[in-house]
């Protein structure tokens, strides 16, 4: 099985937790000329943006790992834009999770890290 196809179907898996978890999601693949964000979704008043990230094995590290500062930042700058393209107000409280699948162990991180502006 290629990566797309692996990544596509744990992507399928977390939006089924998540889902189960009272996550409403909002969209997925959200793309945008800054980049991608996974998933979209609302927890209560919060719009969530969800990083997911495998890791078939450890000798790349930690799938947590590899949300680092530089994908944390384009993260940020592809909420921005989504939210601008929503029409989010300024005041919508939102938070970044990280959803870490390492083999078989799933890991969410919820709020992994802060907005980091432009």
């Amino acid at each position: 099985m290629n990566r797309r196809k692996i990544g596509a179907q744990k992507e399928e898996q977390v939006c089924a937790r998540l889902l189960s978890e009272g996550i409403v999601i909002r969209e997925r693949n959200f793309r945008c000329r800054q980049g991608e964000i996974d998933i979209v979704g609302s927890d209560g008043d919060f719009l969530v943006f969800f990083e997911v990230k495998y890791r078939s094995g450890g000798s790349m590290g930690s799938a947590a790992e590899a949300v680092g500062c530089a994908k944390q930042r384009r993260i940020c700058r592809v909420a921005d834009c989504y939210r601008m393209l929503h029409g989010c107000a300024e005041t919508t409280p939102i938070r970044f999770d990280v959803v870490a699948i390492d083999g078989e162990k799933v890991s969410w991180i919820r709020n992994a890290f802060d907005y980091i502006p432009r």
